[in-house]
């Protein structure tokens, strides 16, 4: 069985009558990319402040790294947090500023010097290391922010929003930089942008109303294994053909005429077989192809998940 990382059971957390946390669940496997997904007022950021220690919830039961609920002893440098919404000191030099981050977690000043050196490498900000946080864009604060989460590779990171603000050539740099601490660290990601929460995750939890809707790995939320997704650009579909093709696969056309998706009804039926003999048939009946995924987007599975509640 896979180690787990933090575990939530039955999670409550209320703000006077408002319930933003309603039993919540959730289970992140060590080393896993982790990304939460929901709507305003979902419970996301709530999720993550009572994880990190900044509130106390009312009922539930928290365990970080196999030692109970947030504990500044015992977690001070093993778990760290990138806010949504956070204020840097703005007469702060961002050199000395992530050094002092660094030593509260308990590195030595060594130690320190040497880690937000290299996280500011990280967030390409090496050339304003000496820069006071007021003369930074809002974009190059908030990467300022993510850095500090990184600070002597932490065990557990939680990061609520960290595209937020960034420009598409940082997003595309944080996003890599993310990937690559797979497997090394474990990362909880709070996000509402799903294309990049699907290009970085390995599981995904749906989360409304304070409440875990479904949890899973990216390729099973996604059907990756088992459905095909395929965009045309015109034509009228051999639906019959398919299906005497594919008698074991539920074969549909969207609404929009030019989306079918084809779902395996058995673990024989693979989306490579599926895949090929679809393009087959598409290309034998002159019916031009734009694009051709194994699974749906991560888009499609949440809203059909919204849909079906």
């Amino acid at each position: 069985m896979e180690e787990t990382a933090l575990e939530l059971q039955k999670v409550v957390k209320r703000f006077g009558r408002r319930i933003a946390l309603n039993e919540l669940d959730l289970r992140v496997p060590k080393g896993s990319v982790v990304g939460l997904v929901g709507s305003n007022g979902a419970g996301k950021t709530t999720a993550l402040a009572v994880i990190a220690g900044l509130l106390k919830p009312n009922s539930g039961s928290i365990d970080i790294l196999g030692q109970g609920p947030f504990d500044p002893a015992k977690h001070a440098g093993r778990l760290t947090l990138m806010p949504q919404d956070s204020e840097l000191p703005r007469e702060a030099n961002v050199h000395d500023l992530l050094v002092f981050y660094a030593c509260l977690q308990g590195l030595s000043k060594k130690e320190a010097e040497k880690t937000a050196a290299e996280t500011i490498n990280w967030v390409h900000l090496a050339e304003r290391m000496n820069s006071t946080i007021h003369t930074l864009s809002h974009g190059m604060r908030r990467r300022v922010v993510l850095a500090q989460a990184f600070l002597g590779r932490p065990e557990l990171v939680l990061l609520d929003e960290p595209m937020s603000g960034l420009d598409p050539k940082e997003v595309v740099n944080i996003r890599a930089m993310l990937k690559n601490r797979k497997g090394r660290q474990t990362i909880v990601i709070s996000s509402h942008n799903l294309h990049e929460i699907e290009r970085i995750c390995d599981r995904i939890a749906f989360i409304e109303n304070g409440v875990s809707l479904r949890q899973d790995s990216l390729d099973t939320i996604t059907g990756t294994s088992c459905t095909v997704t395929c965009r045309i650009a015109g034509g009228q579909l051999p639906m019959t053909k398919l299906h005497e093709l594919l008698p074991d696969a539920l074969v549909t056309l969207n609404d929009d005429g030019a989306t079918l998706i084809c779902t395996s009804r058995t673990d024989k039926l693979t989306s490579s077989f599926m895949s090929r003999t679809i393009l087959q048939c598409l290309l034998d009946a002159n019916i031009d192809v734009v694009q051709m995924r194994q699974g749906s987007e991560l888009e499609s599975a949440y809203l059909h998940g919204e849909t079906g509640r």
